[in-house]
């Protein structure tokens, strides 16, 4: 791999404008096909296979689309764009006044009226009829249907409803207009996603010392992302928005990470002396072979994501692995051919011929702290991970509802004005479905036993047959509606308990009754994916974990390198989750990183994140460790081979760490209940995992294995294949130039392996002995 990878470099620098104008061309498709898709981004999450799901489309079946709607959250609801959307028109009495006293209901009515003549507008149900207002009288709502969907609405239609508003609330009303063309477009990047890009580039100008080079990774970085995210958008129809967004941030980050890799190694060789078409060839065969090896990792932990078998979050998997896949692409091939635009102006200077230097001495405090206090340093740093993984063990999962929007959004207004008006349960329904269809006649009795029993169970508020046309049980009909409203709020664990007590009495209710009964409504939905995603998160960790032993043993030919590489893993989960349940559903420090409302985590958080982390902390274990195998590998004593491996591999690490941390972080702030939780585990998991786990209590513990951590028994090192992702047939073929002597070794080190591999970069894995 890395002689083709040689000749792939050296061919990208010398036809670098063929290189470039291919990838604008092939960026210039992937934006036609996305604008061409309609740019569609949903926010909708369903499982196929659940109890609801069947009942959702057993209910559209045998009472008609219109019933189907029944039991839906009462926030705004995903639709495609081209599909009819609605809105809701929220109004709540003055303080002290109910709509249930006077002439209130006709008021606001009257105020109402000029919304059913607006454009598009085809239907505006009726408070009383719909049973609309509160029992207090202190709020109610009316629903309204569009021709058209929610971006379709014009705008002279929407100003209608916001002139009725201004109306009512300088009467003393409060009103709040969700759903349809009121939902706040989803945004995919703001001001802080370009602050994580500042940030970024400060990385890569101090680690650089060069405002050329660290342009480099963030202009291959944008235009890698930016191919990923077009094509996914041209090829998923309706793409969530986390699904872009996870694409977004991995496709920056290991874009940018990537080109760290690669251009570091360049600049090492250039300033050792090498000729830079040479030298782009080798730094692409030798650290890009680790890059090719890493991002393999990532690409095989995201599309692990297909065993879940979860069609949205396999969706998800694969985009971002697409994404991370030209990523790679991009590095070792754009990147060189930019290298040769570049020429002799990358090669380093100055500061950076001076920082080049110290590197290639391989001289690094901290490694010799950890090394020198192994047993403290891991004790110390393994105790601290425990402890903040502590809050995890109360982590709960669920789906964001309305009430976890922007504080101030329409949604958000109208879906706590419910809760106060209606209860908590309103917002999330639960709805049993009565099939009656072997037996007709026992439909109004079977409706007056589920309503009668589910009545009687805890954290019911009320349950009553559904006033829906085609839903109730009329004469000759064989199936009806059974409303159930929680007294607890949708995410709430009352809420969760109720569902299974209702699945709990149905069998008797359906020995007694002669029907079939289904429990299904938004909040039952949410239930179902949820513990479908707990039921299939073991099994994937197991996936994972087991990959993450098989890769690292192909690597780095030792058993105890990925034993230890896997439990700094869990480590770093354990942590990740801890603070991310400490941050998002207790709410510490919520106001520092713009959490508007605490409550359960996203569903598939924990799945995600550790399809993620992994890929990550391989890279990361791959680019520190393998420098130590190659210092041990090349006669340094067991002490001095982790150190010097520590030394070389450092400095590169914890710039790619912070790039990650930051192009991460910056998503954090984005106030979104859906993406906010997302990208502030990733970035708290690359905090602990590169700078506790990797920069910390790996090279203790590899200090502590001594020459035992390269163990491997004869049979296993037969059988399995020796991957030369360092490079060493380039050393044997001597396709590159000489490296300068080293003038200067630490002392204690082994002044050999630098003298016959000077130019060997901060990454790679070592030739195999």
């Amino acid at each position: 791999m890395a002689r083709v990878l040689d000749r792939l470099g050296r061919g990208s620098y010398r036809h670098r404008w063929i290189v470039l104008v291919a990838w604008l061309v092939v960026l210039a498709a992937a934006g036609a096909g996305a604008l061409a898709s309609g740019l569609s981004l949903s926010n909708s999450f369903t499982i196929p296979g659940t109890e609801s799901d069947r009942a959702q489309a057993l209910v559209a079946e045998r009472l008609g689309d219109q019933a189907a709607g029944v039991g839906s959250s009462s926030s705004a609801q995903a639709v495609q764009e081209d599909e009819p959307s609605s809105a809701r028109v929220v109004v709540a009495a003055p303080e002290g006044e109910s709509f249930l006293e006077g002439t209130g209901i006709p008021d606001v009515l009257t105020a109402l009226a000029p919304i059913s003549a607006a454009q598009d507008v085809v239907g505006v149900s009726d408070p009383v009829t719909s049973q609309a207002v509160a029992p207090d009288g202190s709020v109610m709502y009316v629903d309204v249907q569009f021709a058209v969907g929610p971006q379709d609405v014009p705008t002279a239609t929407t100003d209608v409803f916001e002139d009725v508003a201004d109306a009512l609330e300088a009467e003393g009303y409060e009103v709040a207009l969700s759903g349809g063309p009121f939902t706040a477009p989803l945004k995919l990047v703001g001001p802080t996603e370009a602050l994580g890009l500042v940030v970024a580039l400060v990385v890569l100008v101090v680690t650089f010392g060069s405002l050329l080079a660290a342009g480099m990774p963030i202009l291959t970085a944008l235009l890698g992302v930016g191919i990923g995210v077009a094509g996914v958008l041209a090829v998923v129809s309706d793409v969530s928005s986390a699904t872009l967004t996870l694409a977004l941030m991995l496709g920056l980050a290991v874009g940018i990470d990537y080109a760290l890799f690669l251009l570091s190694r360049h600049r090492q060789q250039l300033a050792d002396g090498m000729d830079p078409m040479v030298s782009a060839g080798r730094a692409v065969g030798t650290a890009g072979s680790a890059v090719v090896f890493a991002g393999i990792t990532v690409v095989i932990a995201l599309v692990a994501l297909v065993v879940t078998d979860i069609p949205f979050l396999a969706t998800m998997g694969l985009a971002a692995a697409a994404t991370v896949v030209i990523a790679v692409l991009v590095a070792i091939t754009l990147l060189p051919a930019i290298m040769g635009f570049a020429g002799e102006r990358l090669r380093p200077r100055g500061r950076a011929q001076r920082q080049a230097e110290r590197s290639r001495e391989g001289r690094n405090r901290w490694g010799v702290l950890v090394t020198t206090h192994p047993i403290v340093t891991l004790l110390v740093s393994a105790a601290v991970l425990l402890t903040i993984a502590v809050p995890a063990l109360s982590m709960r999962l669920g789906l964001p509802d309305a009430g976890r929007e922007p504080e101030g959004s329409g949604d958000r207004r109208a879906f706590e004005l419910l809760a106060e008006g209606f209860g908590p349960g309103f917002n999330g329904p639960l709805v049993v479905l009565v099939d009656a269809a072997e037996d007709p006649s026992a439909l109004p009795g079977a409706v007056q036993s589920v309503v009668a029993t589910v009545s009687e169970l805890p954290d019911v508020a009320y349950a009553s047959p559904v006033a829906a046309p085609g839903a109730t049980a009329s004469e000759g009909a064989d199936a009806a509606l059974v409303i159930v409203i929680p007294t607890g709020a949708p995410d709430s664990e009352e809420t969760a308990e109720l569902v299974h007590a209702i699945r709990d009495a149905r069998p008797d209710l359906e020995a007694s009754t002669g029907t079939q009964l289904w429990v299904t409504g938004s909040s039952a939905a949410n239930i179902d994916i949820t513990e479908k995603l707990a039921d299939a998160f073991p099994v994937f960790l197991l996936i994972v974990v087991g990959l993450a032993f098989v890769l690292l043993l192909v690597a780095f030919r030792s058993l105890l390198v990925p034993v230890t590489a896997v439990l700094g893993f869990l480590l770093t989960i354990a942590a990740a989750f801890g603070a991310t349940t400490a941050v998002f559903q207790w709410g510490w420090l919520a106001g520092a990183f713009n959490v508007d409302s605490s409550g359960p985590l996203l569903s598939f958080l924990p799945i995600l994140a550790v399809g993620v982390l992994f890929g990550l902390a391989m890279d990361y274990q791959v680019f520190l460790v393998s420098r130590m195998r190659e210092e041990h590998v090349h006669g340094a004593d067991p002490l001095t081979s982790v150190r010097l491996g520590f030394a070389h591999g450092s400095r590169v690490v914890l710039a790619a760490a912070l790039i990650m941390i930051s192009v991460f972080s910056s998503f954090v702030f984005t106030g979104s209940a859906t993406i906010g939780p997302i990208a502030f585990a990733l970035a708290i998991g690359i905090l602990f995992d590169a700078l506790v786990v990797r920069m910390t209590i790996i090279p203790a513990v590899m200090a502590l294995l001594g020459g035992s951590a390269w163990w491997l028994p004869r049979w296993l090192d037969r059988i399995i294949p020796n991957v030369d992702i360092e490079g060493a047939a380039l050393d044997r073929a001597g396709s590159h130039a000489a490296a300068a002597p080293v003038d200067e070794v630490p002392e204690g080190t082994h002044s050999g392996s630098h003298a016959a591999h000077g130019a060997h970069a901060e990454t790679g894995t070592p030739p195999r002995g």
